[in-house]
């Protein structure tokens, strides 16, 4: 195991300061960070760390300098949490905060943006199309089955946890596929449908010292691996071991820290994969830069594979906090 995994568990929870955990929030995630931020704080608790609930939603992230916090663990998901906005004011307060800074929270957001850079890298991501507002006419919404084919996917491209996505499976869905997903975020994102097997990969560290957790295999009743089965059923299996060929699962966990590093994120992600059933081969779907720590999330099963329990794994995140820019010593 290497040097970084190691570590978890070695870190004395108490010299880690007054913490502040992000969680709630205003976006359409907030349920579920409420779940995460909650079992953080928990955690965090039993290991000694002087750690307080902050919702951002209800409170003036001011206060986290005038209260003396000396770092956060962002258990936000979505819109103003995971896209660089609150990392950007935690900059400007110069409090250092879990997870990629501020320019690679954002472009991981932003499923297209994402794309754009992994696809300028090589890296394989399935084939879209991006609807922008003043795009959607109806001629214009059945023109992108021609182009990607059918079955394919409708997504709002700065959502997570599956909300406002849709699996169309004929031109007559496309209409209001394209109207649930405008109406979370104002451009569309389609694509391609990857047939075949659904893993995710996490990623902890940053640049050559990052390493990939161990593949979770998912298998979602008709694959529906939706919002309601993430958080809210036990429907869902998760094979962790993934059970895959070694081969396959080094070669994953390869492009995996590749799209980490690309996007130059740092702490702590996962990253989210098809497997095409006709040749084997991944493609990326998306980055995740604040995790889901809920009861049913995946990045605590792939630590725990790796002899990470729960409560290491967050005070091992938060350890990795820090800043994009270090504030100047006053002369």
């Amino acid at each position: 195991m290497s040097q970084i995994l190691s570590n978890f568990g070695k870190i004395d929870g108490i010299s880690l300061g007054k913490v502040a955990v992000l969680l709630g929030g205003q976006s359409a995630e907030r349920e579920v960070s409420l779940m995460s931020g909650h079992g953080v704080l928990q955690a965090l608790r039993t290991r000694g760390v002087d750690a307080h609930a902050f919702d951002p939603a209800e409170r003036d992230l001011g206060d986290l300098k005038r209260e003396g916090f000396a770092r956060c663990f962002i258990a936000l998901h979505g819109r103003y949490g995971e896209d660089g906005t609150v990392q950007g004011a935690l900059e400007l307060l110069g409090i250092p905060y879990t997870g990629p800074g501020v320019m690679a929270s954002s472009i991981a957001m932003d499923k297209v943006m994402t794309k754009r850079v992994w696809s300028a890298e090589g890296l394989p991501t399935p084939r879209y199309v991006c609807l922008a507002p003043d795009h959607q006419t109806h001629q214009q919404v059945l023109a992108v089955p021609d182009e990607l084919g059918l079955p394919l996917i409708v997504k709002p491209p700065r959502e997570g946890s599956s909300i406002g996505v849709t699996k169309v499976k004929g031109y007559s869905q496309m209409q209001d596929a394209v109207r649930l997903s405008a109406s979370y975020d104002p451009d569309v994102l389609c694509e391609e449908f990857i047939e075949g097997e659904e893993v995710t990969c996490p990623v902890l560290g940053r640049g050559a010292g990052a390493r990939a957790l161990p593949v979770i295999r998912i298998n979602a009743p008709d694959g529906a691996y939706d919002y309601q089965n993430k958080y809210f059923t036990d429907t869902v299996q998760y094979q962790c071991p993934s059970g895959l060929p070694a081969a396959e699962e080094r070669e994953i966990q390869r492009l995996v820290l590749a799209s980490y590093r690309t996007l130059d994120c740092r702490g702590w992600g996962r990253a989210d994969l098809m497997i095409r059933a006709s040749d084997r081969k991944p493609f990326l779907l998306e980055m995740n830069t604040s995790p889901g720590m809920t009861g049913h999330s995946l990045v605590p099963m792939s630590a725990r594979a790796a002899g990470i329990s729960y409560e290491d794994l967050c005070v091992g995140v938060l350890a990795l906090a820090t800043l994009d820019y270090k504030p100047k010593a006053t002369p």
